[in-house]
This record gives structure tokens, C-alpha cells and sequence, in this order.
């Protein structure tokens, strides 16, 4: 698989699976682009990017603010002339629930980074995908299809399961226009997601709850996005992949 030439930005592309899958397509030619809150993070992945030798942009976004979401946009515009593939990646979970009394607290936030920017993200990408037949990854969870999880993290499910919605009804509109739009679903992953969004537990503790006892690494989730995002998946369309270690089977 090569993305010579290619242009791709990558949401939440400051740690985790998103620093990953950009590595990954910077591995294999493509130009990429940065997207993440923290700029601090998003910049070393700049760096590690730029050992390839293809042209990386870095742009600190907070993907809740319009304005912030349609300058990286122009940026990238600007900057390489194209857009070939969107990997709306970013993302964020929170554990309050009903019985909690605290579910409205973090509920706009939730929504907003998980669902509102994938669907903000890809209205402002599409005119740009339309021209180059390109292609949009979007990151969900197994928490949208498994509801003994999701009963945990309720918020974080419903935008999950909201992900795996837009993703099958936006690919049926662009089909005609020669854009694909695909998820992945993963299970527990090894990322930052449990410090950054206080989840109790740790990996080892999601990875035992698993078919094969394990958890994942973000470079493998990356090659899944990689491979979606690729010729070797031009059939491929509306389609939501789990990659979870069993996890939907226990």
C-alpha cells in the first residue's frame, strides 16, 4: 500500500492510535497533517513524522470550536491543495451515568468532541474528498455495539453508536461521488484514554475481559485504518469493523 503523494489528516493525531495511523501513513508516503488539542503532543508526532521525508503540517485544534475546525481545513487547503483521506480520530469517554446524577455534566463535552466534530470534520472535508475520490476513516468503539459495556460509560456509548450511524448513512450520500466512508471498532487499546479521561481500571483489566485475553496496541488498529483507507479497499463502503480481541463475543 502506498500513499505517495497522498494528503491525510489525522484528528486526535497527538497520541494513541491516532499518532499511530499518522506515523503509519507517513511510513508509506503520505503527506500528513496533525490535529490535536494539545499542541505539545501533536508536535512531537509532527517530529516523528518528519523522519519519512514527506511534508507534515501541524495544527493545534480544539475540534468543539467551529472556527478552529474550519481553519485546519483551510490550512490544509492552503498549504498542499488537497485533501485525499480524513481520519476523524479524535475522541474522549467519561464514566458518569444515570444513577450517578452527574450524566448531564460531561454530556455536551462528549458528544461534542466525539460526535458533533466527526460529523463537523466531514461536512467541511467533503467538497475537498469529492475532487480527489478520496476516502474518510472514523474512529467508534465496540461500547456502541455492546450495551453490558456502554451501560458504564452511557454518553460515550450513544456517540459511538452515532459514529457507526453517520458513517453508514454519509457513505450511502458521497457513494455516488466516488467517496468512501468506513469505521473501526476497537476494543480496549493501549492509549492515554484511561488518564486522560479518569476511567477506572486498567488495561490488563479491559485486555482479561476479552476472547483472547489481550489488549490491543495502537499500531494495530492503525494498519486496520491504513488498510481502509487504501486501493486494496475501493469496495469497501459504509462498513464498521471491529478490532477488539473477541471482546464482542464474551
Amino acid at each position: 500500500m502506498s500513499f505517495e503523494n497522498k494528503v491525510v489528516l489525522i484528528t486526535g493525531s497527538g497520541s494513541g492510535m491516532g499518532e499511530a495511523a499518522a506515523l503509519l501513513f507517513a511510513e508509506k508516503g503520505a503527506n500528513v497533517i496533525i490535529l490535536d488539542i494539545n499542541e505539545e503532543s501533536a508536535n512531537k508526532t509532527g517530529e516523528k513524522c518528519k523522519q519519512f521525508g514527506h511534508k507534515v503540517l501541524v495544527i493545534k485544534t480544539d475540534l468543539s470550536k467551529d472556527d478552529e475546525a474550519k481553519n485546519a481545513i483551510e490550512q490544509t487547503i492552503s498549504v498542499f491543495g488537497k485533501l485525499d483521506v480524513l481520519v476523524n480520530n479524535a475522541g474522549i469517554a467519561r464514566q458518569e451515568n444515570l444513577l450517578s446524577g452527574n450524566i448531564m455534566q460531561t454530556c455536551d463535552e462528549v458528544l461534542n468532541t466525539n460526535l458533533r466534530s466527526v460529523i463537523l470534520m466531514t461536512s467541511l472535508a467533503t467538497p475537498y474528498l469529492i475532487k480527489t475520490k478520496g476516502c474518510i476513516v472514523n474512529t467508534s468503539s465496540i461500547f456502541s455495539k455492546v450495551t453490558s459495556l456502554g451501560a458504564h460509560y452511557p454518553v460515550y456509548a450513544v456517540s459511538k453508536a452515532g459514529v457507526d450511524c453517520f458513517t453508514r448513512v454519509s457513505a450511502l450520500e458521497l457513494a455516488p461521488s466516488g467517496v468512501r466512508v468506513n469505521a473501526v471498532n476497537p476494543g480496549p487499546v493501549r492509549t492515554n484514554i484511561i488518564k486522560n479521561s479518569n476511567l477506572d481500571g486498567t488495561y490488563d483489566d479491559f485486555g482479561a475481559k476479552t476472547a483472547l485475553k489481550r489488549c490491543s496496541e495502537p499500531q494495530e488498529v492503525a494498519e486496520l485504518i491504513v488498510f481502509l483507507a487504501s486501493d486494496k479497499a475501493k469496495s469497501i463502503t459504509g462498513c464498521t469493523y471491529g478490532i477488539d480481541n473477541g471482546a464482542q463475543l464474551v
